[in-house]
């Protein structure tokens, strides 16, 4: 499965965001549940004011349990829980 370009400038832009220091990790709540949730922004300026760009928060609880990752033998396909031959 490819991964968007649009998905990969983003990625770009942290790693450079990273790079310059200007990252910042806010608690912010959220928009649909009003949960709190913890989200990795990057850090601009625009006329003397500081700029919080959002890219994505932080994984509450185990973060293996909220993500299905990619099948290597499949590559439009993902692993599932209870995949046979594979660790739960």
């Amino acid at each position: 499965m490819s991964i968007p370009s649009y998905a990969r400038s983003n990625f770009q832009t942290l790693l450079r965001a990273a790079g310059d220091g200007n990252l910042a990790l806010m608690e912010c709540l959220d928009a649909v549940t009003g949960a709190p949730r913890y989200v990795i922004c990057a850090v601009g300026r625009d006329d003397g004011d500081f700029v919080f760009t959002p890219f994505g928060h932080l994984a509450d609880g185990n973060p293996y349990d909220a993500y299905l990752p990619p099948d290597p033998g499949d590559p439009g396909g993902f692993i599932h829980p209870g995949t046979p031959g594979e660790a739960p």
